[in-house]
Parts: C-alpha cells; structure tokens; sequence
C-alpha cells in the first residue's frame, strides 16, 4: 500500500508537517500517515569508543566519563524522539488519522530512500531542526531529499493552512512539470480548485503550444484551467504571479539542471524553497 510519509525533527516546522500530511491523506479511502523521525548520527551518536584516542590511555576515569556521556545523550536523543513522534501521532489521531510511528538511527537521506520504493508522497518542513532560527534558510537535508528522490514532496511553510483559492502550476515543457499534469489530473490532492498553468519566459508559438498542451491534458480531467506567460526572472515571476492572483500553492519540477548550471544561474527550486509561503509540491 502506497505510504504518505512525513518527516518530523522536532523544529518549529513539526506542527505544520503533521498538519500538511493530515491534509493530504483526507482524501484517501484509508488515511493513513507514517511518521519517520530519524536520529542523525552526525548530532545524535551512538556510544563511541575513546580508547584509541590519543593522550587518554592513561587515563581510564576520562574516557570511561566521555563514554557514559555520550550513552546518555543517546538515550536522551531516543527518549526526546520517542515523545516527538507520540505527540505527533496524538495531532493526528484527534483528526481521524490513522498514524504508525518509526524512529530510525542514522542518516535522513538513506532511510528515506530505503523508504521510496512504497512512498506515495513526502510531506517535509521548509527548515530543517538545525536551520529552524535562521530566517528563510534552507535545512541541507531537505535540499538533498529534493535531490535525491523521485518521489512527489510536499513541502509544508511553518503556518501551513490547506489550500482552496487555487493552484499555480509552473510549467516549462519539462519532463517533471509534464509530470505535474499527470498528477494533478490523477491525484485528488488538489481537487476542485483551479489551476493556473504559468511559463515564464518569451511569448513565442512553442510556448504557446506547449502550454495548450498541458491545458488540453487538465481540462480533459474536469480541472478550470488558465494559462499565462510572463518575462522575466523565473522565481520572481512565479512568486509575483501568484501574490497577483492570490493562489495558495505551487506545483513546479524540482531540479532541473545539473549542479554546475545552478552555481553559474542559480536554482529556481532553491529559490522558491526560501520564499515561497505556502505548500509547494515538488515533482521530479
């Protein structure tokens, strides 16, 4: 059975990732979340071994402290991570939700892989536990899940509220936001709003054409569609549309050019992710 999995880390983000993923189940037959708390080894580790560093072999009372230190922080990390996902899954549990909790140990990236082979969607926060203070930055991790993972990710804004003004669909010809049609023609989780299809770029006949292409695919799935092409910068367009036009999420391919192309022009995904304030659904 296909998994809505959502990734909590106790920041200030884990209200509206539990909110985001109880949103985006509502429409399922059985609503069901798995909430995956992972305990990073690189900020929780596991009981090290000190005997072998050096200038401390001779003195036993130090490295048997350091290592009845870093027991205990490990089983403070696994208590604190077992009272998260409990009170998560209460959140959700009092929506009619049906929550299974997995705590893992290790590194975020790998369990969520491990995990993509029956994953529907990944419900994320913006800001990662260690980013959380830190206006508008981006957590590494999310930034390398989004890399890494051909799945749908939804990623929740820290005061997430349920979408129902209407959709802004980036669209670029791509392979990932032709996949954005698809889902949005076959997955309920934008249903009954509006989609505002929106290339930015030149007003050329292959735009055009495009863009009546992935017009043609949603209005065939019963969905009002619109199609707009603007000039200009992409993320400060997409961000300028949807302010004009009041829509309350975004859908758009994630990373579509190599790593070099985005040192030398920047990434419309990265940007976005910064500032982009409502739910934004990432394809790839």
């Amino acid at each position: 059975m296909p998994e809505f999995i959502a990734c909590i880390d106790g920041s200030p983000a884990t209200a509206a990732v539990c909110d985001a993923a109880a949103w985006a189940v509502a429409s399922q037959p059985e609503p069901a979340v798995t909430l995956l708390h992972v305990l990073d080894h690189t900020h929780y580790p596991v009981v090290s071994d000190f005997s072998g560093s050096i200038g401390l072999g001779s003195r036993e009372h130090l490295l048997v402290a350091l290592a009845e230190l870093d027991e205990q922080r490990s089983k403070l990390a696994l208590e604190q991570g077992e009272a998260l996902l409990a009170d998560a899954k209460t959140r959700l549990q009092a929506r009619g939700i049906n929550a299974t909790a997995r705590q893992r140990h290790g590194d975020l990236l790998e369990c969520i892989l491990e995990l993509s082979e029956t994953m529907s969607l990944l419900i994320m926060g913006r800001h990662g536990d260690l980013s959380a203070h830190q206006h508008r930055h981006i957590g590494s991790h999310v930034e390398n899940v989004i890399r890494a993972l051909h799945r749908p990710i939804l990623i929740a804004p820290d005061d997430f509220a349920p979408p129902k003004t209407g959709v802004l669909l980036a669209y670029d010809g791509s392979a990932s936001s032709r996949q954005a049609v698809q889902f949005l023609m076959h997955n309920p989780l934008f249903a009954g709003l509006p989609v505002h299809l929106l290339m930015i770029g030149a007003d050329t006949l292959d735009a055009q054409a495009q863009l009546q292409w992935a017009q043609t695919q949603l209005l065939k799935a019963g969905i009002d569609t619109s199609v707009a092409i603007r000039p200009g910068d992409v993320s400060r367009g997409i961000l300028a549309y949807q302010a004009d036009h009041g829509l309350d999420a975004v859908v758009m391919g994630a990373y579509g050019h190599s790593r070099l192309r985005q040192f030398f022009v920047g990434s419309t995904t990265t940007a976005l992710l910064r500032h982009c304030q409502s739910p934004l659904l990432l394809l790839r």
